[in-house]
């Protein structure tokens, strides 16, 4: 019998681990832009460390091992920034990505008042755009990122996370 995969808030403990992930998980995408400058492969330890401190944090855990993780903090607006949504490339495919995108938008609701979400993801990132339409996010935008890659601009109701599978 195999173990579950559990999602749950991220402490400070896991901020080595999901920085870990986050820079095995994005190789891909750096790959795919030619750009392995990408935020997520540039960011110190110490600016994870924080965000776990300070943001809504989710991690999916198989045993001890941080497996995914997502990240969402509400902007001035009321509008939920999450990002850095990863899932380790051996357990893609399973829905891990849903279920933390589910667990996130439903604290930033009911603990920070999230009256929208909003994400970014790269242009190219056919999967990844898959899985935010498929949740129920629409496309408003395109904007250039930080590191010169094209990001989609997508978007979704607060109301609407209850319909996020």
């Amino acid at each position: 019998m195999g173990m579950s995969v559990i999602i749950s808030e991220a402490t400070d403990q896991d901020a080595e681990q999901i920085f870990k992930l986050q820079y095995l998980c994005f190789q891909s995408e750096a790959a795919l832009y030619g750009n392995y400058r990408i935020d997520p492969l540039v960011q110190p330890l110490d600016a994870v460390r924080r965000e776990v401190a300070d943001d809504c944090v989710f991690v999916a855990r198989l045993g001890d091992e941080v497996v995914g993780s997502v990240r969402g903090t509400v902007t001035e607006d009321g509008a939920a920034a999450i990002g850095k949504l990863c899932v380790h490339p051996r357990l893609q495919g399973h829905g891990i990505g849903a279920r933390l995108l589910r667990a996130a938008e439903s604290a930033l609701v009911e603990q920070r008042g999230a009256k929208k979400f909003r994400l970014h993801t790269g242009h190219r990132s056919e999967n990844v755009l898959r899985l935010y339409r498929r949740v129920g996010y629409e496309k408003v935008g395109v904007e250039e990122g930080v590191d010169g890659v094209p990001m989609v601009v997508l978007e979704k109701q607060a109301g609407a996370y209850a319909q996020t599978a």
